[in-house]
């Protein structure tokens, strides 16, 4: 469970107010409705300090009041000021750090960066580049057991100082993890990624701890170890499985004493510097082994986050090729758009590279396809395999019912685009069985002929039989 997950409401158009009650109770916040009158005595009665704040339309003048009001008691309160097309939600209020402004109707990613910078304020380095990570932040989407259990991790051990251990398979996002635990944390130093696997080890320990000038042959001058770049902020130690043992000995001995020296100095330098590991191995395995110290597992196995392989958690697919598209898109770069049986074929696939195999996908189609439509035909032919085919159904019968209600994901749902993908499949399933006649497809489909006509061009499926044709006949 949330340690705190109240929100305070503050709505006064009663129709919008449902909405949004409805909207973060599926989000799994707790809001409570109160009006601009009555903020003072909500945060002076409510038990546990707020999640944040969120404001609709509030009277004239009211926001910089409620601002104020809340400042007196929760001075870094996250406070979201909802921001109607046309309108400005600022109020006034750009000198406060920790009011964010969101456009409505949002998603739920769209949310969790408010939030993110509404909480976060001030506190990350003027010289430290963010906005790849917030790009990071936004990829645990999903409503799967799994990925909420590691969202209810996050949340729990954020604000602490336990090491943590994340453990998964290659490409399920430990890094993305690891991201997360740093930006909500009060920690204001940088996230310093090592990745022991790539480093020889005879340069891990100056990688890590740094040197002084003519330590060793090459050292022409002294160089800082990620040990000091991460002070204050958090070492993300990837694949730590695969640090030699020598290694892991000094290395446990800085966990024990959290001091450590430069390779060529006595001078003991303090590390501050949150451990967060990673590794797609079985340290357990490693242990009786004897390739992993066992004091070392545990020093670092305070609290373990073990991230699921994305075949386990094949529901949250659509969800991920939704925001890996919407990265694109907002990256300027290209779209891209499923047909609803290219998407129940790739949550049929087995994914042995998991989210980062989903990714490279999505990006390869959106070059070869940009902007248009994909179907199964379209995918790579490791997919095909994967695909099964529809029973046919037979001519007059209705198309039979869902197996289940699909539920509406916690980031929202572009109906109109579904819509149109399901159309798009069905329309091209009935001309395919037609032979190309469209008076028979219409016939299919209970439309006229025209009205078909119309839909054909506007998903290009006529051009396509078209190109068909004529390399058929050439």
């Amino acid at each position: 469970m949330r340690t705190a997950t109240t929100v305070l409401l503050i709505e006064r158009d009663a129709k919008r107010q449902e909405e949004l009650t409805t909207i973060l109770t599926f989000m799994d916040w707790k809001p409570i409705r109160v009006t601009a009158e009555e903020i003072e005595r909500a945060l002076s009665e409510i038990e546990t300090r707020p999640s944040f704040i969120m404001v609709g339309r509030a009277e004239s003048g009211d926001i910089r009041a409620i601002v104020d009001a809340v400042r007196v008691r929760h001075p870094e309160l996250p406070v979201l000021l909802l921001e109607q097309p046309g309108e400005s939600a600022s109020g006034g209020l750009d000198d406060d750090r920790h009011v964010s402004v969101l456009k409505y109707p949002f998603r739920q990613p769209e949310l969790t960066e408010a939030l993110y910078r509404a909480k976060n304020a001030g506190k990350r380095p003027a010289n430290d580049s963010s906005e790849g990570n917030l790009e990071l932040f936004r990829s645990l989407v999903g409503n799967s057991v799994g990925i909420r259990k590691v969202r209810q991790l996050i949340q729990q051990v954020a604000d602490s100082s336990a090491n943590v251990l994340i453990l998964g398979e290659s490409g399920t996002g430990k890094e993305v993890v690891a991201r997360n635990l740093h930006y909500h944390s009060a920690r204001r130093g940088p996230f310093v990624p090592v990745n022991c696997g790539a480093i020889p080890a005879d340069l891990l320990e100056s990688e890590l701890f740094g040197h002084e000038k003519g330590a060793f042959t090459g050292a022409i001058s002294a160089r800082q170890g990620r040990f000091e770049m991460a002070n204050g902020g958090t070492l993300f130690l990837d694949e730590i499985g695969d640090m030699s043992l020598p290694m892991q000995v000094k290395l446990l001995r800085v966990l024990q004493e959290r001091t450590f020296e430069r390779v060529g100095s006595n001078k003991s330098i303090k590390a501050n510097a949150r451990i967060i590991a990673a590794t797609h191995r079985s340290l357990e395995e490693l242990i009786k082994e004897g390739k992993f110290r066992e004091d070392l597992y545990y020093r670092l196995n305070v609290f373990p986050i073990e991230m699921p392989p994305l075949r386990e958690r094949a529901e949250d697919i659509p969800m991920l090729i939704d925001e890996l598209i919407t990265r694109i898109e907002h990256e300027k770069r290209s779209s891209v758009r499923f047909t609803p049986d290219a998407i129940a074929t790739l949550c049929r696939y087995s994914w042995p590279g998991n989210v980062r195999e989903l990714s490279n996908l999505i990006e390869r189609l959106a070059i070869m396809y940009p902007c248009g439509v994909v179907d199964v035909a379209d995918l790579p032919s490791k997919f095909h395999s994967a695909a099964v085919a529809a029973p046919p159904i037979p001519e007059g019968s209705p198309l039979p019912p869902s197996p289940e209600m699909p539920r509406l994901p916690y980031e929202g749902f572009d109906l109109k685009q579904h819509l149109n993908n399901l159309e798009y499949a069905l329309i091209k399933q009935a001309m395919e069985e037609s032979n190309g006649i469209v008076a028979h497809a219409a016939k299919r489909l209970n439309l006229r002929r025209t009205t078909l006509v119309e839909k054909l061009r506007k998903y290009g499926l006529q051009r396509r039989d078209r190109e068909r044709e004529e390399h058929t006949s050439a």
